[in-house]
């Protein structure tokens, strides 16, 4: 009977939620500028803008429109800068198919002087309502040296002007691998330089699964939090445990779009309530340390990733309504955990000693479960592994480095990004036993 009444419930939480699948008013949304040159996340309004170069565009048209969707800019009837959704055409790109060329470009100057058309002429095209494809052919009929340049030169001229005369924005839902992906790119002392394979790596060490209670040391902006509650489904807990009165920002977590089912599974509770044996009452000065994920009241929800470092985006930033503050764990699941330890753990303190938290948080964690500890150097791992092996608190305790490399798949030019990460932190894992 009780299955069957979750069964309800469930099914009564899923008709009232939004789709997934769809960009709703108010969501959160990453948006993937002139692919990948600049990442925004923004939160979806009548009101909301995005500033490409000198222009603010509306991101009203974005509501409703699928995950995944492509919008350009356009020039509307009454002169007016516009984002329309376009279908994605697959066109035979001539760099697929590269053939023997003789021509070269080491024949071409740079002197400013191959272009016919100005800058007057191009905003004149664009008062007419010109599109961005049209200005971009104009601009490759009137260039003196277009024909010379080598196939290859060619599609990087047509790229180049693309992104300038017709930009296109991808709206891309934000999850663990997205977010880590943008926030890396430009910000990642935000989150402790946590790769997305090490967070990968995190979550599979741990054995994150549906229906477990995962104890998470996050000082990474509610990252990981985040990404153990996506992995959980609304099943099972994520407990974020913290020292002292205060817990960590873990603000990220708002991106997540997370249903209030998943909501209510992403609690918080400090080492001493649970490590201490009596119960902490409601009304001491604890209380005071909740962890709001759902209002941004104080904070804007705009908010810009920029690849590149001479790009400033400016987006109108809105306020989200507030809708409550994430839930301090129960009596009951406190005492639950006290008696029966978590399931996983997971720690990715990139200000703190592995050694000092691993030995307060690993007495929480039930006999033969695992855990998993991240950090961006090696030796303070290495120290709280050797203190681990000479307590005989642990086995299994091995430190990996994980290790990504991203490649061009392109025919005849098939080689690795000239410009990748080539650290992405370390990993140590380990799984728990009895001392006694």
């Amino acid at each position: 009977m009780e299955l069957n009444k979750d069964h309800v419930t469930s099914e009564n939480d899923k008709a009232q939620d939004p789709n997934p699948r769809f960009a709703s008013e108010g969501c959160s949304v990453l948006l993937d500028v002139n692919d990948g040159d600049r990442l925004v996340f923004a939160r979806l309004s009548g009101g909301a803008t995005l500033k490409i170069g000198n222009t603010k565009y509306s991101l009203k048209p974005l509501i409703g429109a699928p995950f995944g969707s492509l919008f350009q800019v356009e020039t509307g009837d009454d002169g007016s800068s516009l984002l329309y959704r376009i279908l994605p055409i697959k066109k035979e790109s001539s760099s697929n198919n590269v053939t023997e060329d003789a021509r070269d470009n080491r024949e071409l100057i740079d002197n400013n002087e191959s272009q016919n058309l100005t800058e007057e002429d191009i905003e004149a095209m664009r008062r007419e309502g010109a599109k961005g494809d049209e200005i971009i052919e104009a601009l490759i009929a009137n260039s003196k040296t277009f024909d010379k340049k080598f196939q290859l030169s060619q599609e990087k001229y047509k790229l180049k002007k693309q992104k300038k005369y017709a930009p296109k924005v991808l709206l891309r839902r934000p999850f663990a691998r997205s977010i880590c992906e943008a926030y890396f790119k430009k910000y990642p002392a935000r989150i402790g330089f946590l790769r997305i394979d090490a967070l990968s790596l995190l979550l599979t060490m741990a054995n994150v699964t549906a229906y477990s209670d995962v104890l998470v040391v996050d000082m990474v902006g509610g990252l990981v939090t985040g990404a153990v509650a996506e992995r959980l489904g609304g099943t099972g807990y994520v407990c974020n445990t913290y020292k002292g009165n205060s817990p960590s920002s873990v603000d990220m977590v708002r991106m997540f779009n997370f249903t209030d089912k998943v909501k209510e599974r992403i609690v918080q509770s400090s080492i001493n309530e649970l490590s201490s044996p009596k119960t902490a009452s409601p009304e001491e000065g604890v209380c005071s340390a909740e962890v709001n994920i759902n209002d941004s009241s104080t904070c804007d929800v705009v908010e810009e990733v920029s690849v590149t470092d001479n790009t400033v985006a400016e987006s109108k930033s809105t306020k989200a309504p507030k809708v409550g503050r994430g839930a301090k764990a129960s009596k009951e699941a406190v005492e639950m955990w006290k008696e029966n330890g978590f399931s996983s753990l997971i720690m990715a303190a990139q200000d703190q000693d592995p050694w000092s938290l691993a030995k307060d948080v690993l007495p929480l964690l039930s006999y033969s479960a695992p855990f998993a500890i991240y950090h961006q150097y090696l030796q303070p791992l290495a120290t709280c592994m050797h203190n681990l092996q000479q307590g005989k608190m642990a086995i299994n305790l091995q430190i990996t480095e994980p290790w990504l490399r991203e490649y061009q798949v392109l025919p005849s030019r098939t080689h690795p990004h000239m410009q990748m990460s080539s650290f992405g932190g370390y990993v140590l894992s380990g799984i728990r036993i009895s001392t006694t």
